[in-house]
Protein backbone atom coordinates (compact mmCIF):
# COMPACT_ATOMS: atom_id res chain seq x y z
CA UNK A 1 0.00 0.00 0.00
CA UNK A 2 1.49 3.49 -1.11
CA UNK A 3 0.68 6.62 -1.03
CA UNK A 4 -1.29 8.13 -4.31
CA UNK A 5 0.80 10.60 -6.58
CA UNK A 6 -0.53 13.62 -7.68
CA UNK A 7 -2.78 13.24 -10.69
CA UNK A 8 -2.71 14.96 -13.97
CA UNK A 9 -6.32 16.21 -14.33
CA UNK A 10 -7.58 17.62 -17.70
CA UNK A 11 -10.67 19.57 -17.16
CA UNK A 12 -13.26 18.34 -19.58
CA UNK A 13 -16.16 19.16 -17.20
CA UNK A 14 -18.22 22.25 -18.27
CA UNK A 15 -17.90 24.86 -15.43
CA UNK A 16 -20.40 27.06 -14.02
CA UNK A 17 -19.37 29.94 -13.34
CA UNK A 18 -20.52 32.75 -10.47
CA UNK A 19 -22.32 34.73 -13.15
CA UNK A 20 -24.47 31.43 -13.47
CA UNK A 21 -25.50 30.58 -9.66
CA UNK A 22 -28.58 32.73 -10.48
CA UNK A 23 -29.58 32.62 -14.19
CA UNK A 24 -33.43 32.41 -13.92
CA UNK A 25 -33.71 36.04 -12.98
CA UNK A 26 -37.49 35.58 -12.49
CA UNK A 27 -37.02 33.13 -10.45
CA UNK A 28 -40.58 33.32 -8.99
CA UNK A 29 -42.21 32.56 -12.06
CA UNK A 30 -42.94 29.40 -13.57
CA UNK A 31 -41.47 27.85 -17.30
CA UNK A 32 -44.64 29.09 -18.37
CA UNK A 33 -44.64 32.24 -17.11
CA UNK A 34 -41.24 32.83 -18.39
CA UNK A 35 -42.34 31.34 -21.74
CA UNK A 36 -44.27 33.97 -21.90
CA UNK A 37 -42.30 36.79 -21.75
CA UNK A 38 -39.47 34.61 -24.03
CA UNK A 39 -42.52 34.80 -26.82
CA UNK A 40 -42.63 38.12 -26.81
CA UNK A 41 -38.69 38.70 -27.63
CA UNK A 42 -37.03 38.61 -23.73
CA UNK A 43 -33.58 37.70 -23.60
CA UNK A 44 -33.03 36.64 -20.07
CA UNK A 45 -36.88 35.09 -19.82
CA UNK A 46 -35.43 32.97 -23.29
CA UNK A 47 -32.38 32.02 -21.58
CA UNK A 48 -34.33 31.17 -18.19
CA UNK A 49 -36.62 29.05 -20.25
CA UNK A 50 -33.86 27.06 -21.99
CA UNK A 51 -32.08 26.57 -18.72
CA UNK A 52 -35.12 24.81 -17.05
CA UNK A 53 -35.36 22.75 -20.01
CA UNK A 54 -31.41 22.25 -19.54
CA UNK A 55 -31.62 21.09 -15.88
CA UNK A 56 -35.45 19.39 -16.10
CA UNK A 57 -36.56 21.54 -13.42
CA UNK A 58 -40.41 21.00 -12.74
CA UNK A 59 -39.66 17.58 -14.47
CA UNK A 60 -39.56 18.77 -17.71
CA UNK A 61 -35.99 18.36 -19.38
CA UNK A 62 -35.70 18.41 -22.69
CA UNK A 63 -32.18 19.14 -24.44
CA UNK A 64 -34.00 20.21 -28.12
CA UNK A 65 -36.26 22.75 -26.29
CA UNK A 66 -33.06 24.24 -24.24
CA UNK A 67 -31.06 24.75 -27.49
CA UNK A 68 -33.88 26.47 -29.40
CA UNK A 69 -34.59 28.52 -26.40
CA UNK A 70 -30.57 29.03 -25.68
CA UNK A 71 -30.32 29.98 -29.44
CA UNK A 72 -32.72 32.87 -29.47
CA UNK A 73 -31.29 34.11 -26.07
CA UNK A 74 -27.64 33.97 -27.94
CA UNK A 75 -28.85 35.89 -31.14
CA UNK A 76 -29.37 38.61 -28.76
CA UNK A 77 -26.15 38.79 -27.22
CA UNK A 78 -27.16 36.95 -23.62
CA UNK A 79 -23.97 35.61 -22.47
CA UNK A 80 -24.72 33.01 -20.24
CA UNK A 81 -27.38 31.69 -23.29
CA UNK A 82 -24.07 31.57 -25.40
CA UNK A 83 -22.08 29.84 -22.95
CA UNK A 84 -24.72 26.96 -22.50
CA UNK A 85 -25.73 26.86 -26.33
CA UNK A 86 -21.36 26.17 -26.70
CA UNK A 87 -21.46 23.43 -24.40
CA UNK A 88 -24.70 21.77 -26.39
CA UNK A 89 -22.20 21.64 -29.35
CA UNK A 90 -19.15 20.49 -27.39
CA UNK A 91 -20.87 18.02 -26.05
CA UNK A 92 -23.25 16.93 -29.02
CA UNK A 93 -26.42 17.21 -26.50
CA UNK A 94 -29.61 17.42 -29.30
CA UNK A 95 -27.05 18.83 -31.70
CA UNK A 96 -24.60 17.15 -33.62
CA UNK A 97 -21.12 17.82 -32.03
CA UNK A 98 -19.69 20.66 -33.35
CA UNK A 99 -16.47 22.07 -32.03
CA UNK A 100 -15.96 24.72 -34.18
CA UNK A 101 -19.84 26.16 -33.03
CA UNK A 102 -18.73 25.98 -29.48
CA UNK A 103 -15.87 27.87 -29.77
CA UNK A 104 -17.61 30.30 -31.90
CA UNK A 105 -20.29 30.91 -29.15
CA UNK A 106 -17.69 30.21 -26.13
CA UNK A 107 -15.94 33.56 -28.11
CA UNK A 108 -18.90 35.41 -28.25
CA UNK A 109 -19.52 34.92 -24.14
CA UNK A 110 -15.95 35.70 -23.43
CA UNK A 111 -15.68 38.57 -25.35
CA UNK A 112 -18.20 40.05 -22.68
CA UNK A 113 -16.02 38.28 -20.16
CA UNK A 114 -17.96 35.36 -19.34
CA UNK A 115 -15.69 33.41 -16.69
CA UNK A 116 -16.91 29.72 -17.90
CA UNK A 117 -16.57 30.55 -21.89
CA UNK A 118 -12.99 31.80 -21.07
CA UNK A 119 -12.07 28.63 -19.78
CA UNK A 120 -13.88 26.35 -22.13
CA UNK A 121 -12.63 28.23 -25.05
CA UNK A 122 -9.00 27.97 -23.10
CA UNK A 123 -9.48 24.47 -23.21
CA UNK A 124 -10.53 24.15 -26.74
CA UNK A 125 -7.06 26.24 -27.68
CA UNK A 126 -4.86 23.97 -25.31
CA UNK A 127 -6.58 20.88 -27.08
CA UNK A 128 -6.45 22.88 -30.46
CA UNK A 129 -10.49 21.61 -31.09
CA UNK A 130 -12.36 23.55 -32.89
CA UNK A 131 -9.81 26.26 -33.42
CA UNK A 132 -5.81 25.91 -33.75
CA UNK A 133 -3.91 24.76 -31.39
CA UNK A 134 -2.00 27.70 -29.82
CA UNK A 135 -0.28 28.04 -26.26
CA UNK A 136 -0.16 31.44 -25.97
CA UNK A 137 -4.05 32.06 -26.85
CA UNK A 138 -5.00 29.39 -23.85
CA UNK A 139 -2.83 30.90 -21.60
CA UNK A 140 -4.46 34.56 -22.19
CA UNK A 141 -8.25 32.89 -21.74
CA UNK A 142 -7.03 31.23 -18.55
CA UNK A 143 -5.68 34.02 -17.21
CA UNK A 144 -8.84 35.86 -18.03
CA UNK A 145 -11.24 33.32 -16.78
CA UNK A 146 -8.60 33.14 -13.14
CA UNK A 147 -8.91 36.71 -13.14
CA UNK A 148 -12.70 36.67 -12.23
CA UNK A 149 -11.81 33.87 -9.16
CA UNK A 150 -12.77 30.57 -11.85
CA UNK A 151 -10.40 28.56 -9.72
CA UNK A 152 -9.80 25.29 -12.21
CA UNK A 153 -8.11 28.07 -14.45
CA UNK A 154 -5.92 28.82 -11.87
CA UNK A 155 -5.11 24.96 -11.82
CA UNK A 156 -5.09 24.60 -15.71
CA UNK A 157 -2.25 27.45 -15.87
CA UNK A 158 -0.39 25.42 -13.21
CA UNK A 159 -0.57 22.35 -15.13
CA UNK A 160 0.94 24.56 -18.43
CA UNK A 161 3.55 26.22 -16.80
CA UNK A 162 4.68 23.05 -14.47
CA UNK A 163 4.78 20.32 -17.72
CA UNK A 164 5.31 23.37 -20.38
CA UNK A 165 2.63 22.41 -22.22
CA UNK A 166 3.26 24.11 -25.70
CA UNK A 167 4.60 27.02 -23.72
CA UNK A 168 7.96 26.98 -21.68
CA UNK A 169 8.09 25.12 -18.63
CA UNK A 170 8.07 27.39 -15.80
CA UNK A 171 8.37 26.08 -12.44
CA UNK A 172 8.12 29.20 -11.02
CA UNK A 173 4.37 29.39 -12.80
CA UNK A 174 3.62 26.54 -11.87
CA UNK A 175 3.90 26.61 -8.44
CA UNK A 176 2.62 29.93 -8.04
CA UNK A 177 -0.71 29.48 -9.91
CA UNK A 178 -0.97 26.35 -7.94
CA UNK A 179 -0.92 27.46 -4.92
CA UNK A 180 -3.63 30.59 -5.50
CA UNK A 181 -5.61 27.65 -6.84
CA UNK A 182 -4.99 25.60 -3.51
CA UNK A 183 -5.72 28.66 -1.60
CA UNK A 184 -9.23 29.26 -3.22
CA UNK A 185 -10.03 26.11 -2.69
CA UNK A 186 -9.17 24.26 -5.21
CA UNK A 187 -9.40 20.00 -3.95
CA UNK A 188 -7.09 18.74 -6.91
CA UNK A 189 -4.64 21.71 -6.44
CA UNK A 190 -4.46 21.27 -2.55
CA UNK A 191 -4.01 17.25 -3.16
CA UNK A 192 -0.95 18.31 -5.63
CA UNK A 193 0.64 21.15 -3.24
CA UNK A 194 0.61 18.55 -0.87
CA UNK A 195 1.90 16.10 -2.36
CA UNK A 196 4.60 18.34 -3.37
CA UNK A 197 5.65 18.93 0.32
CA UNK A 198 5.72 15.73 1.26
CA UNK A 199 8.23 14.63 -1.64
CA UNK A 200 10.29 17.43 -0.08
CA UNK A 201 10.19 16.01 3.23
CA UNK A 202 11.32 17.41 6.67
CA UNK A 203 9.62 19.65 9.65
CA UNK A 204 7.55 22.37 8.33
CA UNK A 205 7.19 20.73 4.71
CA UNK A 206 6.04 17.35 6.65
CA UNK A 207 3.15 19.36 8.71
CA UNK A 208 1.91 21.69 5.29
CA UNK A 209 1.93 18.88 3.31
CA UNK A 210 -0.78 17.41 5.65
CA UNK A 211 -2.73 20.43 5.91
CA UNK A 212 -3.34 20.53 2.89
CA UNK A 213 -4.44 17.11 2.26
CA UNK A 214 -6.29 17.77 5.19
CA UNK A 215 -8.17 20.74 3.42
CA UNK A 216 -8.77 18.57 0.53
CA UNK A 217 -10.04 15.43 2.37
CA UNK A 218 -12.34 17.45 4.20
CA UNK A 219 -13.69 18.89 0.88
CA UNK A 220 -14.30 14.74 -0.39
CA UNK A 221 -10.90 14.65 -2.43
CA UNK A 222 -11.03 10.55 -2.76
CA UNK A 223 -7.06 10.60 -3.04
CA UNK A 224 -6.49 13.13 -0.37
CA UNK A 225 -8.72 10.94 2.23
CA UNK A 226 -6.61 8.01 1.12
CA UNK A 227 -3.40 9.51 1.70
CA UNK A 228 -4.24 11.00 4.90
CA UNK A 229 -5.73 7.22 5.80
CA UNK A 230 -2.03 5.62 4.94
CA UNK A 231 -0.20 8.01 7.15
CA UNK A 232 -2.07 7.62 10.29
CA UNK A 233 -1.93 3.78 9.52
CA UNK A 234 1.36 4.52 9.28
CA UNK A 235 2.26 7.17 12.03
CA UNK A 236 3.98 8.94 8.78
CA UNK A 237 4.02 12.54 9.22
CA UNK A 238 1.04 12.46 11.76
CA UNK A 239 0.88 10.28 15.37
CA UNK A 240 -0.06 6.65 14.10
CA UNK A 241 -3.96 6.37 15.00
CA UNK A 242 -5.83 3.29 13.72
CA UNK A 243 -9.26 5.16 14.16
CA UNK A 244 -8.11 8.01 12.04
CA UNK A 245 -6.98 5.59 9.65
CA UNK A 246 -10.07 3.38 9.43
CA UNK A 247 -11.96 7.16 8.99
CA UNK A 248 -10.63 8.59 6.42
CA UNK A 249 -10.18 5.27 4.88
CA UNK A 250 -14.00 4.58 5.10
CA UNK A 251 -14.62 8.05 3.74
CA UNK A 252 -12.99 7.27 1.07
CA UNK A 253 -13.76 3.88 -0.19
CA UNK A 254 -17.31 4.94 0.07
CA UNK A 255 -16.79 7.26 -3.19
CA UNK A 256 -15.74 3.87 -4.64
CA UNK A 257 -11.89 4.09 -4.12
CA UNK A 258 -10.50 0.64 -4.20
CA UNK A 259 -6.87 1.42 -2.33
CA UNK A 260 -9.38 2.19 0.37
CA UNK A 261 -11.49 -0.48 0.18
CA UNK A 262 -8.43 -2.80 0.43
CA UNK A 263 -6.65 -1.20 3.03
CA UNK A 264 -9.78 -0.80 5.21
CA UNK A 265 -10.56 -4.38 4.69
CA UNK A 266 -6.88 -4.78 5.98
CA UNK A 267 -7.13 -2.78 8.89
CA UNK A 268 -10.93 -4.11 9.82
CA UNK A 269 -9.47 -7.82 9.14
CA UNK A 270 -6.83 -6.75 11.73
CA UNK A 271 -8.83 -4.94 14.84
CA UNK A 272 -11.01 -8.54 14.54
CA UNK A 273 -7.61 -10.44 15.26
CA UNK A 274 -7.58 -11.74 11.22
CA UNK A 275 -3.82 -10.97 10.53
CA UNK A 276 -2.52 -13.73 9.13
CA UNK A 277 -0.35 -12.80 6.39
CA UNK A 278 -0.25 -15.73 4.70
CA UNK A 279 -3.97 -15.51 4.02
CA UNK A 280 -4.30 -11.74 3.01
CA UNK A 281 -2.28 -12.06 0.38
CA UNK A 282 -4.02 -15.42 -0.94
CA UNK A 283 -7.53 -15.66 -3.04
CA UNK A 284 -9.41 -15.15 0.00
CA UNK A 285 -7.69 -12.27 1.16
CA UNK A 286 -7.66 -10.36 -2.30
CA UNK A 287 -11.41 -10.76 -2.34
CA UNK A 288 -12.06 -9.31 1.11
CA UNK A 289 -9.90 -6.70 0.47
CA UNK A 290 -12.41 -6.24 -3.16
CA UNK A 291 -14.91 -5.97 -0.37
CA UNK A 292 -13.37 -3.46 2.17
CA UNK A 293 -14.40 -6.12 4.65
CA UNK A 294 -16.45 -4.41 7.53
CA UNK A 295 -16.01 -6.60 10.46
CA UNK A 296 -19.19 -7.72 12.45
CA UNK A 297 -20.80 -5.91 15.95
CA UNK A 298 -18.24 -5.93 18.38
CA UNK A 299 -15.41 -6.01 16.98
CA UNK A 300 -12.95 -2.95 16.91
CA UNK A 301 -13.96 -0.48 13.74
CA UNK A 302 -16.96 -2.03 13.36
CA UNK A 303 -19.99 0.54 12.04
Amino acid sequence: MTLHSARVIVVAAVVVGASMLLPIVHARQTIDEQRALAEQGDAVAQHGVGYSYWVGLEGRQDDGEASRWFRRAADQGHADAQFFLGALYERGRHVREDLDEAAHWYRRAAGQGHAAAQFRLAGLYERGQGVPQDGAEAIRWYLQAASHGLTDAGYSLSLIFAQGRRVPRDDDGGDRWLRLAAEQGHTDAQFQLGTQYLKARGGARTADGVRWYRQAAQQGHADAQYNLGYMYAQGSGVPQDDTEAIRWYRLAADQGHAGARASLGFMNAKACGWVDPVAWTGVGGLRIRALGWVPPPGCPGSP
